[in-house]
């Protein structure tokens, strides 16, 4: 693919990708409430986050290496709004320790695992291409998929013993990972900063 193609196909990508987020956000959010789960919370809002990222992304291809890398520290702030959100939630869970219905909790886990690994395929062939900014992209899509599979097994968890503990250490678990991937987003931005410094 040449470099005159690969911007293009790189925004149509990351374009479909932030609509499905957006797509899924609704879905898994309404769940979230219904059934009060805190790892479902977290990943509605995840789903939010990506979507906005994604749509920042298609704005920013092509910018200079200069702005992108200055829009990637941007992102990797945005990265740590679902980390915030998951803690208030689970804050609040502490202070009424119900379990969520373990059935929906599996099956909405499924339907965003199916969503996120359409989306990481679709984007782990420009993981490399415009630095911090598909970085953001993929590592995002990637850390959903994992945080997914994390709340299906949640929901056998919660099944089985009706507690509100596997919800709890799950939704933890997505805060954490957020974090890193602010992290790892915020270093990358630096480096494309400090390459582009004469």
């Amino acid at each position: 693919m040449t470099a005159d193609l690969f911007t293009p196909h790189l925004r149509r990508a990351v374009l479909l990708v932030a609509l499905l987020n957006l797509a899924y956000f609704g879905v898994e959010f309404s769940a979230a409430i219904s059934i009060a789960s805190v790892s479902l919370f977290a990943d509605s809002i995840d789903f939010l986050e990506d979507a906005s990222v994604n749509l920042l992304i298609v704005l920013a291809l092509g910018w200079s290496l200069a702005a992108r890398a200055r829009l990637g520290m941007g992102l990797a702030a945005i990265l740590l709004v679902p980390s915030l959100a998951a803690l208030w939630e689970i804050w609040q869970k502490f202070s009424a320790p119900v379990a969520p219905e373990a059935l929906p909790m599996s099956l909405v886990g499924a339907g965003a695992l199916a969503v996120n690994l359409g989306c990481a395929l679709l984007l782990a062939r420009f993981r490399k291409a415009q630095g911090s900014l598909t970085k953001a992209a993929f590592l995002s899509a990637r850390n959903d998929a994992i945080a997914n599979v994390a709340i299906i097994a949640a929901g056998f968890a919660t099944a089985a013993t009706a507690s509100h503990w596997p919800d709890l250490v799950v939704g933890i678990g997505i805060a954490l990972m957020n974090a890193n991937a602010a992290w790892e987003v915020w270093e990358a931005a630096r480096g494309e900063q400090k390459a582009h410094r004469p």
